[in-house]
């Protein structure tokens, strides 16, 4: 077991305060609300044209969401009260985090620490994995995780021979990045794991999720969520919760413009890759250095049942945030951020 590293993020501090402030805005307080206002109409835009495209559109793709600049910038973050970011890269030796969202989101859903990465020097790309954001893949037809991680497991292939990136994967994102470990360790400097499905040799992502949805073999059968992309008769291919039951397991405390942004923009899961039993080796999956961000205001995956995922797969580090719901980069992307920040920087 490795040492484990116990940090606790208080609650994100609250712009606005009272006490003695003044009521009158001041003019770099409009800024980061203008800012924060123009990240999240990029991120909407980009939604509703993703519900536009054609079913033409195919193939695996790449997105930036929010900031598209790719220069390192001396504004401050939108997200850190006014307060100037410090530049890590300098002192980094891996600056590039791959983002790797979970069951139906897209790239879309990192737009905030896209852009609180970029402007601690950092640069951060996202994937939309197979039929799910941009990649117009029909999700009925995606049926193993290796299927589903394609764009993940291309992005990795094709790095420069020396580089190495930082994975960070949320929620069923956790299996993709598990299973890019154990195809490129050499690839990847740190995986880290938010809130997601850090699974042991022979089991499937689902099973983590089991205590609140029930064992695998109840779920296909009873489900009401269930997708049956080739006929009734066949086995379901895939499954969506309706948007109530969204709204109270992922967004229980995210910002209502975020949640409208989800709402829009979620896409069916695939079931195959959440049911495959993933195969993990000691000799390459077990060499790589894996940290785990617990959220603990969590319904979708219960802090009791995080903490038996960390009991039960020895991460190196352990990181919480109090106050976040299964969506860090909505209800709490400072204390998200500032996490990404503290791992990245363990020697």
């Amino acid at each position: 077991m490795g040492n484990k590293i116990i940090s606790m993020i208080k609650k994100d501090n609250k712009d606005g305060g009272g006490g003695s402030k003044s009521k009158r805005m001041n003019r770099s307080q409009r800024k980061l609300l203008a800012d924060e206002e123009m990240l999240h109409r990029r991120a909407l835009s980009m939604a509703i044209h993703q519900a536009q495209l054609s079913q033409r559109f195919d193939g695996s793709m790449s997105r930036r969401v929010g900031s598209t600049s790719t220069r390192k910038r001396t504004l401050s973050d939108p997200f850190s009260n006014g307060k100037q970011v410090p530049d890590f890269s300098e002192s980094l030796i891996v600056k590039r985090f791959v983002l790797v969202h979970g069951e139906g989101f897209g790239a879309w859903c990192w737009y905030k620490i896209i852009a609180s990465l970029e402007e601690s020097g950092l640069s951060p790309t996202t994937v939309d994995l197979t039929g799910c954001g941009f990649n117009m893949t029909d999700t009925n037809t995606v049926s193993t995780l290796e299927e589903y991680s394609k764009p993940l497991i291309e992005l990795l292939e094709n790095l420069p021979e020396e580089e190495k990136v930082i994975l960070v994967g949320h929620s069923t994102g956790g299996a993709s990045i598990s299973y890019a470990l154990e195809r490129f360790p050499e690839k990847i400097s740190k995986a880290i794991f938010v809130c997601a499905t850090m699974v042991s040799d022979g089991q499937r992502p689902f099973d983590v999720f089991s205590e609140e949805l029930g064992s695998a073999e109840r779920f296909m059968q009873e489900s009401q969520f269930l997708i049956y992309g080739n006929g009734k008769d066949k086995p379901p291919t895939g499954f969506m919760f309706e948007k109530p039951h969204m709204k109270g397991l992922y967004f229980n405390q995210s910002p209502n413009k975020d949640i409208a942004l989800a709402m829009i923009s979620m896409r069916p899961v695939p079931l195959g890759p959440m049911m495959e039993k993933v195969s993990l080796t000691a000799e390459r999956y077990g060499k790589g250095r894996r940290f785990y961000v617990q959220t603990l205001d969590d319904r979708a995956l219960s802090p009791d049942v995080q903490e038996k995922v960390v009991r039960e797969n020895s991460p190196e580090g352990v990181f919480k945030i109090k106050g976040s719901d299964h969506c860090p980069f909505f209800s709490k992307p400072q204390s998200l951020h500032k996490i990404l920040l503290e791992i990245a920087q363990i020697p």
